[in-house]
């Protein structure tokens, strides 16, 4: 299978290739949730990991995203984006299929440093293919569609995150109520099956077409330097490091506090993560919107303190019976899904309004690279500041002491970061209670027309028509579909 660039793309090769892209999306999201998150937590915990081991591993995803710059050198040399994503998929899908064979060879002891081990040349060279894949996506999907393209592809990649969380959410607290002694072999097949499924995508990466881009010839340190020297960018990296920072900090260790500390079972867990990304899903068109009539400093001074409030509520959570407790864990996840899909949102979006047209990419790419490192070191001193307080402080506030004098002190470093939001200028900012006034009328319309139940309506017919009109013969290529493209339509 020739990996080389085409001169052109026609219509055709560009549909075949946002069919394919899906499919890598699936394989990609298959291995996120596999891998990663609350279940790469319980599998830590399982072989014994400490706060820092864990803290480790959570830093381990942006960590790595530094090496994106090689990404960017491999292109200038060899100018061959497929086949830098494809062979960089590969590399790092390797690492996947040995670890489902730790187990079989390590102590529990020594199974925990394997991982981080083989995980990071798994983030390594995964970050390597983003960063091509990145600039190959650009060119390939035609402007007039890009929006919808993503919004689908993603809106595909929720759907199956969800399901297959709640589904192996499910077996592995029965298999660790009936079968314990097969806890780690189910765990080792996670990893096994989203190795295969990496494969799968890389595979369907090989077969995309990719156009031939222009060659860079600039001098890479003096390229991303550049955005360093402007005042108010500068000071926008200097707010979204350390709100990065105090992000990561502590919430890589919620699912931590819930299985380890509260004794909720993994199923309850995955539960509320799904609860959290709901919620993320709802809001987001609704601060898009408030992004485009308002301003996206308005947006984080509204999201940023609710997110912090329900920090600092986890240090409340553990005086709480169970009776009151999940409740209270459902309305916090729903309120920090919500506010940090608004900040994630606003911060993507105006580092795009302060990043000049001509060199927009050098500014992300830079701004991506700042916020790595603050990114990638907050988990590690996170797990340092859990294991300090747990190990050196034996006090009783408000049912778990320790754990909640580490989440107070996230709770601070947010309220610090706000301050630095303040030197930020962007053009449009309005007071924050305007904003604050759409979403009460916003919510009050809502609850108005509940009743009525507009969404499940449609998505009942849609799901119903889909049936009725496909048969039980519905086939895979046919479910994905992303139908906004015209094979007769120029491509931009």
């Amino acid at each position: 299978m020739k990996l080389q660039p085409s001169d052109q793309l026609t219509n055709a090769q560009v549909k075949t290739g946002l069919h394919l892209i899906l499919k890598d999306g699936l394989a990609t999201e298959t291995i996120n949730t596999l891998t990663a998150g609350t279940f790469l937590v319980a599998i830590a915990l399982y072989m014994g990991a400490s706060n820092v081991q864990i803290g480790v591993l959570a830093a381990l995803p942006t960590l790595t995203n530094i090496f994106q710059l090689v990404s960017v050198w491999l292109v200038q040399r060899f100018n061959n984006r497929r086949a830098i994503t494809v062979t960089g998929a590969i590399c790092a899908r390797v690492p996947l299929l040995l670890i489902g064979t730790l187990p079989l060879l390590f102590s529990d002891t020594a199974s925990v440093s394997a991982l981080i081990f083989l995980l990071s040349f798994q983030y390594l060279f995964a970050s390597i293919a983003g960063g091509s894949w990145n600039s190959w996506m650009r060119d390939l999907i035609p402007q007039q569609i890009l929006g919808s393209y993503f919004s689908h592809r993603s809106r595909l990649m929720q759907i199956l995150n969800v399901t297959l969380s709640l589904f192996i959410a499910m077996s592995i607290d029965h298999i660790k109520e009936h079968y314990p002694a097969h806890e780690i072999t189910a765990y080792a097949c996670m990893f096994i099956i989203s190795g295969i499924a990496g494969m799968w995508g890389a595979y369907a990466l090989a077969r995309t077409p990719e156009p031939k881009s222009k060659p860079i010839n600039d001098n890479i340190v003096k390229l991303f330097s550049k955005p360093l020297t402007v005042p108010n960018f500068r000071k926008l990296l200097v707010f979204n490091s350390c709100w990065i920072f105090a992000f990561n900090l502590v919430t890589p260790f919620f699912s931590v506090y819930m299985m380890k500390n509260l004794g909720l079972p993994l199923v309850y867990v995955i539960s509320l993560n799904i609860v959290s990304q709901v919620s993320s899903i709802t809001s987001i068109k609704l601060w898009g919107r408030c992004s485009d009539r308002y301003s996206n400093k308005t947006i984080i001074r509204i999201c940023a303190p609710v997110y912090i409030t329900c920090i600092m509520a986890w240090s409340v959570i553990g005086i709480m019976s169970s009776v009151f407790m999940l409740p209270v864990l459902v309305i916090m996840h729903m309120l920090m899904g919500a506010s940090n899909a608004g900040i994630t949102l606003a911060l993507q979006n105006v580092g795009l309004k302060l990043a000049p047209a001509d060199e927009g990419i050098v500014y992300l790419v830079t701004k991506n690279m700042c916020t790595a490192v603050f990114s990638a070191t907050a988990p590690l001193v996170g797990g340092l500041l859990a294991d300090f307080f747990t190990s050196h402080f034996v006090i009783d506030l408000f049912g778990r002491g320790q754990w909640n004098l580490f989440f107070m002190a996230g709770a601070v470093v947010g309220v610090l970061s706000m301050k630095l939001l303040k030197a930020v200028s962007e053009d449009g900012e309005l007071d924050k209670k305007l904003l604050v006034a759409e979403l009460q009328h916003n919510f009050k319309k809502r609850v108005r027309n509940w009743h009525h139940l507009p969404i499940l309506r449609r998505y009942f017919y849609l799901r119903k028509a889909i049936v009725f009109k496909k048969g039980l013969s519905l086939e895979f290529d046919d479910l994905i579909q992303f139908k906004g493209w015209n094979e007769r339509q120029p491509k931009a």
